[in-house]
């Protein structure tokens, strides 16, 4: 599998183009990610706070992303053609950090654990199987979509962007939001507390929220009633029984 739409995203993120660059994004975001869990830690050792923390850095991490879409014609205006990659650092970055940051804490929040019983086998299968399937759309999704679609590029450089309908699109909407929630709710169960079980009940309700009042409102303003027949055709997160067959294709062959 070979990625495709890094040398897009090269033109717009001169970083990209030096090892040293590169170096120095990985860095950025590994900071604010590992900042992130050192407060995810230290609130756990706190009655109450595990879930609170949670909902805070989740609801954090997707407005500070929302800047990335509403300040969209304000960085135009001021950064010209740096404009994309001044979000993508000031916004892009730092906001999908503290999301994975918020993903990632499902699997070791503190809380009352649920009860032993014949539910923790279940439950522990579940995890394992939702986290493994997880993964492999996130990554076969990437591969397919392009990194520079995942990073949003679209958004500022509309030339650069389009509908896709095909492969994994034919079956789901969003299927890097799709993995994600897969992962939340996998670790989560692994977990095996009731306060990260809980809060992922929440989890499908605040992306499609997301989906619908910000990510899919720029799509719709780009596309209109393409996009709007593409969204009454096709699921955002979980594939309609008659494609389940094909969605596990794409997962296991890639096409």
């Amino acid at each position: 599998m070979e990625s495709n739409g890094f040398d897009a995203l090269a033109r717009h993120v001169p970083e990209l183009n030096s090892t040293g660059g590169k170096l120095k994004i990985i860095l950025y975001a590994l900071g604010l990610s590992a900042l992130v869990t050192a407060y995810f830690l230290v609130s756990d050792n706190i009655p109450t706070w595990s879930i609170d923390s949670e909902i805070i850095i989740s609801a954090l991490g997707f407005l500070i992303l929302s800047f990335f879409f509403s300040r969209k014609q304000t960085y135009k205006e001021k950064y010209k053609e740096l404009a994309y990659r001044n979000a993508f650092a000031h916004f892009a970055i730092p906001g999908l950090a503290l999301i994975f940051s918020a993903v990632a804490h499902a699997g070791y929040m503190n809380g009352p654990f649920v009860p032993v019983g014949w539910w923790t086998v279940v439950f522990s299968a579940l995890g394992w199987f939702m986290v493994g399937i997880g993964t492999l759309l996130w990554i076969r999704s990437v591969f397919t979509f392009g990194v520079d679609n995942l990073m949003l590029l679209y958004v500022y450089h509309p030339e650069e962007g389009h509908i896709v309908t095909s492969s994994i699109y034919s079956i789901l909407r969003h299927p890097i939001y799709a993995s994600a929630l897969r992962i939340w709710v996998g670790l989560a169960l692994l977990n095996g507390n009731a306060n990260s079980i809980i809060f992922t009940i929440f989890v499908p309700l605040g992306l499609t929220g997301w989906i619908r009042l910000v990510e899919e409102k720029e799509l719709i303003e780009r596309f209109g009633k393409p996009y709007l027949d593409y969204r009454k055709q096709v699921p955002a997160f979980w594939p309609r029984l008659q494609n389940t067959g094909k969605f596990y294709k794409f997962l296991f062959t890639g096409r």
